[in-house]
């Protein structure tokens, strides 16, 4: 994502970075997910090459984050790849805090949205959305699918979802210049199915299944 809007031209005034435990655990789950795909380069190779400030903090939780913003004239937050993040930073940019999120909204809220929408025969897609204190619940601004194709793998779906994510998230910034956000921004509806957590090991193995077997609901071939 990051790479994406910097070739967009919009690069952050300041990147705040989790370094934790649990951060590094997530990390690898997403690179075990998109593996054999091409991975952009690391975020502090990147902020270091655009001359980015990047700072790191225990965790994403406003208490720890705060004190880096402070003073700072932010008219947007962009979310990338981090945790739940609620309370004050969420109020503090004039604009607002988006985020994009490798799942359709708001089918799929949560975690290891690929894995689910497979599970559940769902259509696969990224969304761009507003953040609130719920989870995966504010407002939408961009919306799309990712065209599956027989023979696509798991680790196929969750590359394309993300890379999509990064490219709604420059799409949002673009509009955003050119003043149309009103006229995008819209409620989710409600949702059938509930805000998933991280697929178990029974879940992934019919998903690896339906995908080899190609008797997933939404191909377009």
């Amino acid at each position: 994502m990051l790479r994406q809007i910097i070739s967009g031209g919009y690069v952050p005034d300041i990147i705040i970075e989790e370094d934790s435990v649990i951060g590094d655990e997530e990390r690898e789950k997403f690179l075990k997910r998109i593996e054999g795909n091409q991975i952009a380069p690391l975020i502090a190779e990147q902020a270091a090459e655009n001359g980015i400030p990047l700072v790191t903090v225990p965790i994403h939780k406003s208490p720890k984050v705060m004190p880096h913003l402070e003073g700072m004239d932010l008219d947007l937050v962009v979310f990338g790849g981090t945790r739940i993040i609620r309370g004050e930073i969420l109020d503090y940019p004039k604009d607002g805090v988006i985020n994009a999120h490798p799942g359709l909204l708001p089918e799929c809220r949560g975690s290891a949205s690929p894995a689910w929408s497979v599970y559940h025969d769902i259509r696969i897609g990224s969304t761009c959305h507003f953040c609130d204190n719920g989870i995966d619940t504010g407002e939408m601004l961009l919306r799309r699918e990712v065209p599956v194709k027989r023979g696509m793998t798991y680790e196929d779906l969750c590359y394309e979802t993300l890379v999509l994510a990064g490219v709604l998230m420059k799409e949002a910034l673009m509009a955003y210049d050119d003043g149309r956000w009103d006229e995008m921004r819209g409620p989710q509806g409600e949702s059938e199915y509930p805000t998933f957590r991280n697929a178990p090991d029974e879940v992934l193995e019919v998903v690896h299944q339906k995908l080899r077997d190609q008797t997933y609901a939404h191909y377009v071939d």
